[in-house]
């Protein structure tokens, strides 16, 4: 009975934090707005359906450049050759005015994508990074990696988001692929936050970053990326850190830039007035006992390895639900820190399931042999007359 009493008492104290679902109105044609920690999606309009990603599909060639890094296959101050192609093509968009006689750094290029989203310095990266030596070849390389990493509605043609019928990308593989880039090359997203980058003084009103959040110093903003055509209208891949919580949100067919300032920035702050991060169960707090089998004690308490927190809106009227799942019988010796059963956290507003382990707080050892023939006796009589026979607790 003990072990029931315990989760039922888990259940009940956390039945007052409630999760609504939640809505942001937008004039956009598809939004995403998401907790970059948890992975919760709180809002969502059209997120599976590809549209033209213009610059925005320029993160994914700024991820295989990072990862190139990684695996020391560039490093920040190689100087990369200009190829007449990389001039040439795609002039009429967004530049870094490169020419054939320079030999920029990869720094300078990753500065050159990210502020001043040049199409020119894609194509560099591309061509140096390529199987093939042009940026075919690096095209592959994308949407390889697109697959790799679940991005199921992308297909890349070229290097930088130049308007091609076969360019698509949703907002919820740009979602993806934003969380993966902070998350596994958080050294070199500093370059997000960049307000200007004047390159050898060439086009000095062209030096400055397009993301209007940066602009307008929204407080915690640090990145990422604008986009543009005609036909898909403007997009914003935008995100925000305060008090340690970062969000995360695509935004896109707005049509006007002012829209897309205006929608950004107010994206930011709803999130961060609309909801919390609550923590629920703190480290190394009891949870609940499970029983022991051999042991110098017949149970042991449970708890998590760390704080179990949560994002909740705040005002909240539904119910979470948590459960502790443990087998029947734990077998002595354990030590503490050992994982026994998890904690399952379920947002139904959200279809969102969370499954922490929980471990042993303290150390068991195997008992005497007293002990060992009492449970031996136990099993046997359970085994015979299970509904006659629970031990007191």
């Amino acid at each position: 009975m003990k072990l029931f009493l315990k989760s039922l008492t888990i259940l009940v104290a956390i039945s007052a934090l409630a999760l609504p679902a939640s809505s942001f109105e937008t004039s956009g044609k598809t939004i995403l707005v998401g907790d970059f920690d948890s992975g919760l999606i709180l809002v969502e309009k059209n997120i599976d359906t590809p549209f033209p990603p213009a610059s925005l599909s320029k993160l994914m060639t700024l991820y295989l450049v990072f990862e190139a890094l990684e695996d020391n296959q560039l490093k920040l101050d190689d100087r990369l050759l200009v190829s007449d192609f990389a001039y040439r093509s795609y002039r009429g968009g967004s530049t870094m005015y490169l020419d054939t006689t320079d030999r920029p750094t990869v720094e300078e290029l990753i500065r050159g994508v990210v502020v001043l989203s040049g199409n020119d310095a894609c194509v560099v990266l591309a061509e140096a990074l390529s199987p093939t030596g042009n940026e075919k070849g690096f095209v592959q390389l994308m949407n390889e990696k697109a697959k790799e990493l679940g991005l199921t509605n992308s297909i890349f043609a070229n290097s930088n988001g130049w308007p091609d019928p076969k360019q698509k990308m949703s907002s919820r593989d740009l979602y993806v692929l934003t969380r993966k880039l902070i998350s596994d090359f958080p050294e070199y997203y500093k370059y997000f936050a960049e307000k200007e980058f004047p390159f050898d003084n060439r086009t000095p009103a062209n030096r400055f970053n397009r993301n209007p959040l940066l602009k307008k110093d929204v407080v915690g903003a640090d990145g990422l990326k604008t986009g543009y055509t005609s036909d898909a209208g403007y997009g914003l891949v935008g995100s925000a850190i305060r008090d340690g919580r970062r969000m995360i949100f695509v935004i896109n067919g707005l049509p006007s830039s002012k829209q897309r300032s205006d929608e950004g920035e107010a994206i930011i702050e709803w999130y961060f007035r609309q909801f919390r991060q609550v923590t629920l169960i703190e480290k190394e707090q009891e949870i609940i006992v499970a029983p022991v089998w051999l042991g110098s004690t017949k149970e042991v308490r449970l708890g998590l390895a760390e704080d179990l927190s949560v994002l909740i809106p705040v005002a909240n009227k539904d119910n979470l639900e948590v459960s502790a799942h443990i087998d029947n019988f734990t077998h002595a010796p354990i030590s503490k820190g050992d994982e026994i059963g998890y904690l399952k956290i379920v947002i139904p507003d959200f279809d969102q399931t969370i499954e922490v382990p929980m471990i042993a707080l303290e150390d068991i050892e195997i008992g005497t042999i007293i002990d060992r023939v009492e449970a031996a006796i136990w099993s046997l009589i359970w085994k015979y007359f299970p509904e006659e026979s629970e031990p007191a607790s």
